[in-house]
């Protein structure tokens, strides 16, 4: 079989869907059509074709089925025309809407969650990931349990939107998945212990965290920052897994960058709770870097909704570095200005073409150096065991042993900085130096 074949093999596998985004009379219809065609770009990345996309606007949304009669006729049509298999809505459907709708078009119903949580029960790949991405499941089936699984299965084949637990709950009923998500939960806090323990273990080294819209190119910066050699590709949610690098920062100073997986519009609510410790590496870094997508006409948008996303976390009291990514595909110049007029504290980079790398990377230094004191101590060697105790929770940037005892250069971040003081005073020798 030659590559052609093969791949039409494959494209004749992808399920043909319709993506339908129904709002109510005085919507923003330009930012509903956008909100429609990433909802095309995600069942697309989930592995379907979508044939057609439907946007209708209603005095009031229909409780039984969304869409009014006329549009659920047109649908059907449209359905049995072109051998459509998916349904795909852009907001949460009910456990009711979707079997009136199955009822009504004789094919699979799902909704944005459903599509994103798919995409992630694929891409999950370590024992994490897959914890988190199994509970967040079972948690959004849980409400519209109604032999969903049995019924998709059965009626449908498989295929999106019945993979992840779905195969090995088939016949579950909710108690079991009480008992399964009770299980879960406790899997995860054990994994939570452990990388507390290896976060502990780095905290001693500056710590910058990527977050941003998915598919802004964090993967593409982290790979240009430290040579990870992190997938890329593009589509949406390609890294799930954190991945942490070390980096040396213009100073010399060694560095841990860290990528988290990206943020969307309507992701949905249990997702984000169970990648809590996923997600724990931008909460506890010293510096966020918020890249995003600056080609992408909706990029004001994505800036508020990952703000919003970090503010549901609670991760507010970061300091953050706006990083403008594929400013290449911005060739008119004038944007270049109004963008930096508009965003003074930013900076404007291209990761896949490593523009202004070097000019991120000093920003990075002095806005670390700017959220971080430097101190000098001078340890008798009477106290040495002080000094596991600083190589354990500092960064030391220089030791002297001379004949009194060790002198000691170090960096403390500033909500460490009190504590500090009070641990090592007695041994402190010029206070801070910057």
């Amino acid at each position: 079989m030659d590559n052609n074949e093969l791949n039409e093999l494959l494209e004749e596998k992808r399920e043909k869907a319709i993506a339908i985004s129904i709002k109510r009379k005085g919507s923003d219809r330009e930012l509903a059509w956008e909100y429609l065609e990433e909802l095309a770009f995600l069942a697309e990345t989930a592995g379907a074709d979508v044939t057609q996309k439907i946007y209708q606007e209603l005095a009031k949304v229909s409780t039984s089925t969304v869409m009014g009669k006329g549009k659920v006729a047109e649908v059907k049509e449209l359905v049995k025309e072109e051998g459509i298999t998916l349904a795909i809505f852009d907001d949460d459907l009910s456990p009711a809407q979707v079997r009136n709708l199955e009822r009504e078009l004789d094919i699979k119903v799902m909704d944005r969650s459903g599509i994103i949580l798919d995409i992630f029960a694929t891409r999950a790949q370590t024992l994490e990931a897959k914890t988190q991405v199994e509970l967040a499941q079972l948690q959004y089936i849980m409400p519209r349990l109604t032999r969903m699984w049995t019924h998709l299965s059965k009626q449908f084949g498989g295929g999106i939107g019945t993979r992840g637990p779905g195969e090995t709950q088939i016949e579950t009923d909710r108690r079991m998945i009480r008992v399964r998500i009770q299980h879960l939960k406790e899997k995860l806090q054990n994994i939570v212990v452990q990388k507390e323990q290896q976060r502990k273990g780095r905290s001693q080294y500056p710590r910058f965290a990527l977050v941003g819209y998915t598919n802004a190119g964090k993967s593409t910066l982290m790979n240009t920052l430290t040579n990870a050699g992190v997938y890329v590709e593009d589509k949406l949610f390609a890294t799930l897994d954190t991945t942490v690098r070390q980096f040396e920062l213009p100073s010399g100073q060694k560095a841990l960058l860290s990528d988290t997986v990206g943020f969307i519009r309507k992701l949905p609510a249990h997702l984000v709770a169970s990648f809590q410790t996923t997600l724990a590496e931008a909460s506890e870094a010293d510096i966020l870097l918020h890249v995003v997508d600056v080609s992408h006409k909706g990029f004001r948008d994505q800036i508020q909704i990952v703000n919003d996303t970090l503010e549901t976390l609670k991760i507010t009291d970061k300091p953050i570095i706006l990083t403008f990514n594929k400013i290449d595909m911005v060739e008119d110049l004038l944007e270049h200005r109004i963008l930096e007029q508009e965003f003074p504290d930013s900076i404007l980079v291209s990761a896949s073409r490593s523009i202004n790398i070097e000019k991120l990377l000093e920003l990075m230094q002095s806005r670390y150096n700017r959220h971080n004191n430097f101190y000098e101590l001078h340890i008798p060697y009477s106290n040495s065991d002080v000094i596991s105790k600083i190589y354990s929770n500092y960064e030391v940037l220089e030791r002297n042993d001379d004949d009194a005892g060790t002198n000691i250069k170090l960096i403390v971040s500033a909500d460490k900085d009190n504590y500090f003081i009070s641990q090592f005073k007695e041994f402190l020798q010029e206070g801070a130096i910057n």
